[in-house]
């Protein structure tokens, strides 16, 4: 009897454990029936331990920002935060800001700037002038679509919010849907949008409409603090003269990355490749440029070649990584490994999607062993399927 029961559990065991090995299965076998895919997984000491067509180029879409995120921090350090100047001119008035292309300028950190002036005494403000002058004007990277979702938000040096508006309409009327954040008349500007509900656009192409909706949202913070403001804002180069404040964002380069490779905020990507390329050329930033610091920067500390990168967030078609590349770029980035998402147990990886591209790149870990893998399949496949593919792979290697 005791023998019949341990048949029937170990047949009923093994039955609620088929299924999920079999659509494991199923996972690297499909994979290995598609004809623009490749794949490479290593150890932790690069040894390889599944390969197919790894040396071949791929359009990478968003696993790009794993490139853009080493870049970063290679030429900064987790530590490193952004920094917002702030001059005032006595004689007129005049309160001028400098964009550092601090890619975090949320609410929250407007707050902490006009009280921080307000405290440096300032009491009345006749004109705002901001200085965008860190990236060329009306500048539109590569892969960046037309549409008013936020993941199309055009970068500028000054940037309120991600360059998004986020409100809502309560019985007719406009209100924002941030409890931190005032309604503005850009924002107010935005309500033809939309009949009911909740609206979340990005500011559009047009780089004054970014700065319009940096200015009021300045304004607003500022007359909070009881300082008396004039709604005149100008677009002109900060003063060479002493800041009155300089601003530090409270979030650190690892702090801004994190979400960055979590939620693959194209926005904060491509403003970071856009001051890595200011910064490394001291002059305004613009695509070229970004395409050659980026390309640049990598080959020399890799010795790369045949690649190609047009954007810092992944989203031009143009783009081309071989599994190799990113594997290498992984084994580097090791001692960043905690700014990975968490994909699935034991998977820490990022993500890229296109139409037609689906893209995973990272880590396996198994206890202590962080094992590099690239997975790039630049044809139409299932959603999840890369997903399964690092779950068999961690299970098998």
């Amino acid at each position: 009897m005791n023998k019949i029961k341990t048949i029937i559990l170990s047949t009923f065991f093994l039955a609620l454990i088929t299924p999920s090995l079999s659509l494991a299965e199923s996972a690297l076998s499909r994979f290995s029936h598609l004809h623009n895919a490749g794949l490479l997984v290593t150890d932790s000491h690069g040894q390889i331990l599944k390969s197919k067509r790894a040396n071949q180029s791929f359009v990478p879409a968003s696993t790009v920002k794993l490139a853009t995120a080493w870049l970063a921090l290679s030429r900064w350090g987790e530590t490193y935060r952004f920094r917002t100047d702030f001059f005032f001119d006595h004689a007129d008035n005049t309160l001028s800001v400098k964009g550092s292309g601090d890619p975090y300028l949320v609410s929250e950190e407007l707050t902490v700037i006009a009280r921080q002036l307000a405290q440096r005494g300032i009491r009345q403000v006749d004109r705002i002038a901001l200085d965008n002058s860190l990236f060329e004007d009306g500048l539109v990277l590569p892969g960046t679509g037309k549409s008013n979702n936020p993941y199309d938000a055009v970068p500028s040096a000054l940037a309120a919010n991600f360059n998004t508006v986020n409100i809502k309409k309560r019985k007719g009327k406009v209100i924002s849907a941030e409890k931190q954040t005032p309604l503005t008349p850009f924002a107010i500007s935005m309500k033809k949008r939309f009949k009911r509900g909740t609206l979340r656009v990005n500011t559009g192409r047009d780089p004054h409409n970014a700065e319009r909706y940096f200015g009021e949202l300045l304004i607003a913070f500022l007359r909070k603090e009881g300082i008396q403001v004039n709604n005149h804002i100008v677009g002109e180069k900060a003063p060479q003269m002493q800041p009155i404040y300089q601003h530090y964002n409270s979030r650190t380069l690892a702090e801004v990355i994190r979400p960055m490779l979590k939620y693959s905020t194209n926005f904060i990507a491509n403003q970071l490749a856009l001051t890595l390329a200011a910064d490394a050329y001291r002059q305004p930033a613009n695509a070229q440029l970004v395409k050659r610091y980026m390309n640049s920067t990598l080959q020399a500390h890799f010795h790369w070649k045949s690649f190609n990168l047009q954007d810092g967030a992944g989203l031009s078609r143009r783009n081309r990584l071989k599994p190799t590349q990113l594997v290498g770029l992984l084994h580097d980035f090791k001692r960043w490994k905690h700014l990975l998402p968490k994909k699935e147990t034991g998977v820490y990886a990022k993500s890229g999607t296109l139409k037609g591209v689906s893209t995973l790149a990272g880590y396996l870990v198994q206890g202590n062993e962080w094992k590099p893998f690239a997975l790039m399949m630049n044809q139409p496949v299932p959603h999840k399927l890369r997903n399964r593919i690092a779950i068999q792979l961690r299970r098998t290697l």
